[in-house]
């Protein structure tokens, strides 16, 4: 089959693409025949050796998949349109994936949407709505909100009947943010004047930020009183109640 592979920590322009021998889905996995893949931030970071987790040289990458369900097995039917997870292997034309990593698609999201969908918009449903306890009529700030996890945080933090600000650095991706749902732009140069003035000095309930950096101390400023604070969360009930 053809796939891609990282064979030295040189970044993307060092990928090679070639005939690879199919993997075979072990115990618990699911053998997926790819037609669409993500490309994320760690995938970049991957390709340079950066990332947290560094696999052993040659490795085919690839974060993200959907496409179609080869046999019957853990859980799954041949045929079945998923999205997955595998991390690593995805860029190639069948991926080998831990069945607890693959996702039924809805008949209403094609296999193209369905590939951007695991990684950005669980990151940003796992923080808004598991860590972050959102609730309708709040107001959330996302930095980097032209980027992947942001965007999926505006689009998110809408759907769920937030207020969005999002922080973005060019006339482009203020462009991009408004139509993912931000209902307010502002630069990252002063964004938390803008937010004060925004809130009437109130502040936000939640902050997103997967920028970091020197931007941190303005984001905790940004917060109004007793706001992003982790949920305690009852395992048991299935809820995630913010504390307050």
């Amino acid at each position: 089959m053809l796939g891609v592979l990282v064979t030295a920590f040189e970044g993307p322009g060092a990928l090679v693409v070639g005939e690879l021998p199919e993997p075979e889905a072990h115990e618990g996995q699911v053998l997926i025949d790819v037609e669409w893949a993500g490309v994320v931030f760690p995938d970049v970071l991957q390709t340079r050796g950066e990332y947290q987790t560094r696999p052993e040289l040659p490795f085919v990458p690839g974060w993200e998949v959907s496409g179609t369900v080869r046999t019957d097995g853990a859980g799954f039917r041949a045929g079945d349109r998923v999205a997955a997870l595998p991390v690593t292997g995805g860029f190639a034309r069948t991926a080998a994936v831990d069945a607890s990593m693959v996702f039924p698609l809805p008949d209403n999201v094609d296999t193209r949407r369905g590939a951007a969908l695991p990684l950005n918009y669980l990151t940003a449903h796992f923080a808004l709505v598991h860590r972050g306890a959102l609730r309708p009529g709040e107001v959330v700030l996302v930095h980097g909100a032209a980027g992947g996890v942001g965007s999926a945080a505006c689009q998110l933090a809408e759907a769920y009947g937030a207020r969005v600000i999002a922080v973005v650095s060019t006339d482009e991706k203020a462009r991009l943010a408004r139509s993912v749902g931000a209902h307010h732009v502002v630069r990252a140069d002063g964004f938390l004047d803008a937010v004060r003035t925004l809130t009437d000095g109130r502040g936000v309930d939640l902050v997103i930020d997967p920028v970091g950096g020197d931007r941190f101390p303005d984001s905790l400023r940004s917060l109004r009183h007793g706001g992003g604070r982790l949920p305690s969360w009852d395992s048991r009930a299935g809820a995630s109640p913010r504390s307050r």
